[in-house]
């Protein structure tokens, strides 16, 4: 169960933190796609890549509880907000149903961090 975690959570963090460099570099990408595409304000791109990349190391640290079951939240409306608003924008296409990969992927990192606390509670 704890390597099934760490492989997730892992693949899932570094994507976020990727994602969320090139958000606070505002790269082109990020440009095109929040700016220009789906029409938010270009100063709110360095703000959601800061927060993906503090989210992103906050669910690789061991401890912090709280701030772990808040930075998956935060992660969850980064993500959740993100296909919304591109299924309003233009419809629901196969491109957009990628992102449910990470929705997927998001939803079994969380699922077994809390196995592997119920684990670790269990032995206690």
């Amino acid at each position: 169960m704890k390597i099934a975690y760490w492989i997730v959570t892992g693949l899932f963090a570094l994507f976020m933190a990727w994602s969320g460099v090139m958000n606070m570099m505002v790269d082109q990408g990020s440009i095109d796609l929040i700016s220009t595409q789906l029409g938010f304000p270009q100063y709110i791109i360095p703000f959601l890549g800061f927060g993906k990349v503090l989210g992103s190391i906050a669910i690789l640290v061991p401890g912090f509880p709280r701030i772990k079951e808040w930075a998956y939240a935060g992660l969850f409306f980064d993500l959740g907000g993100a296909t919304f608003a591109s299924i309003a924008q233009f419809g629901f296409h196969a491109e957009t149903s990628f992102m449910f990969l990470f929705i997927v992927f998001h939803l079994a990192s969380y699922f077994l961090y809390h196995k592997v606390k119920e684990q670790q509670n269990v032995r206690s």
